[in-house]
């Protein structure tokens, strides 16, 4: 009987250890080429986003020297005005400011 027992478990394939860390290493290998890849479209992201932004603030700017005669003298005045839904968020990485009549930003941007 434990005649029978080893000669069924002899043929009996499996993986081994080391086969099993080469499919470990090559997983790890794959996950890291994704995070790089994944962090180059979130700085697109950002700058899409500011670039969208820095347009908002720049077309509400200018509907407020047609009705105003004047320039607004940063976001938060276009916002009390009621020219901009929401100030320009800057936790994403740029600001957006207005000097002299000029829509600036700052950091993410292509401006």
């Amino acid at each position: 009987m434990l005649e029978r027992l080893r000669a069924a478990r002899a043929n009996e394939d499996g993986f081994t250890l080391i086969e099993l860390l080469i499919v470990v290493v090559i997983l790890g290998v794959l996950a890291g080429v994704v995070v790089f890849a994944v962090q180059a479209f979130n700085g697109d992201g950002k700058a899409a986003a500011c670039n969208a932004d820095w347009k908002s603030v720049e077309t509400a700017n200018e509907a407020y020297y047609a009705k105003t005669g004047g320039y607004a003298a940063d976001p938060a005045t276009l916002k009390t005005a009621g020219y901009l839904k929401d100030e320009p968020s800057t936790t994403n990485g740029y600001t957006i400011t207005i000097a002299s009549g000029v829509v600036k930003a700052a950091g993410a941007c292509t401006h």
